[in-house]
């Protein structure tokens, strides 16, 4: 089968097609024949080497995926040959290639309304999402939630999931084409964080209260202004951040504010499983739709890589093999 392998750390470039072998299942083990691979910003920091996680060289990237099961192994019922499930996280190599080798607590039933494509997008976006909004903040129906990057990945699942749930949801996003996106996602409320005074206009949207809880995609830009237009009580959930930031905890004081980290590398086996049943329903029942923006040959991940980073996200970037 083919691959991208990574034998150093460094920019796009150090990603390569190769030949390597088939994958086998042993005990409690799931090939998946790869229809779809999703691409996430993360990623492109582990390619890097600035991750705080390294992977042993050679490696090949990648935790998302769909496609199809080719074989089982012993011990294994939950799936069975021929299935369509989406992949969350495998056991020797990444998604980016032509199969993968998965224990099978990491795959789960795909949907037929939902494409290889749409599968590819579900499991970091979509897990983030959910643990972020209901493990790490503890979100409540009733409650408003602003999305700060709103028409990205992880966004677009944040602003789903918690419309779902029964938030009042304030998304914003950098260009005309990603708040329409965010509006059409089911955002009650979509705003330009480019547009003078849009933080003015989050405090109107809330009567002047403040945001119950906030997902942040950018720490680094955003922290310290979001702390500003918290209701009291009110939680921020780091998502993503691409640097230091310099806050003034008095905002935080004056609230009983909270900032909170995550990472969904940090949720147990026991953690992911409730996730995992709580997407499918979504999925299932349609209140869950994941976007894709560009679907690429395999070939050429290293140009998937340049494009998850540029700014003004929109969807998700999947590679097929």
């Amino acid at each position: 089968m083919k691959a991208i392998l990574i034998h150093q750390f460094g920019g796009p470039e150090v990603m390569k097609l190769e030949e390597v072998p088939d994958q086998r299942p042993g005990p409690g083990d799931v090939v998946v024949q790869v229809k779809a691979a999703g691409v996430n910003p993360v990623d492109t920091y582990i390619r890097s080497g600035a991750y705080a996680i390294k992977p042993s060289l050679p490696y090949t990237p990648g935790a998302d995926g769909a496609g199809i099961v080719a074989a089982v192994g012993a011990g294994v019922s939950r799936v069975a040959a021929g299935a369509r499930v989406y992949v969350a996280g495998t056991v020797t190599t990444g998604t980016y290639a032509e199969q993968v080798l998965c224990k099978d607590w990491q795959v789960h039933p795909l949907p037929e309304k939902i494409s290889f494509a749409q599968g590819a997008a579900v499991n970091v976006p979509y897990a983030t999402a959910y643990r972020a909004l209901f493990n790490r903040a503890h979100a409540q129906p009733g409650e408003t939630l602003l999305v700060h990057g709103a028409s990205g990945g992880v966004g677009v699942a944040c602003v789903q999931i918690a419309r779902a749930a029964g938030l009042t949801v304030i998304g914003t996003a950098g260009t005309e084409r990603g708040l329409q996106l965010v509006a059409q996602e089911g955002a009650h409320h979509a705003v330009s964080h480019r547009a003078p005074g849009y933080l003015e206009q989050i405090r109107s949207l809330t009567g002047g209260r403040g945001v119950d809880l906030i997902a942040e995609m950018l720490a680094n830009v955003n922290l310290g202004k979001d702390l500003t237009v918290l209701a009291p009580g009110g939680r921020v959930v780091v998502i993503g951040s691409r640097g230091t930031v310099e806050i003034n905890p008095r905002d935080t004081m004056a609230r009983d504010a909270a900032v909170l980290g995550m990472t969904l590398m940090n949720a147990t086996q026991a953690e992911l499983a409730g996730i995992h049943a709580a997407l499918v329903a979504g999925l299932e029942n349609g209140t869950l739709r994941p976007v894709v923006r560009q679907e690429l040959p395999l070939a050429e991940a290293g140009r998937s890589h340049q494009l998850v980073m540029e700014a003004g996200s929109y969807g998700k970037i999947v590679l097929v093999p």
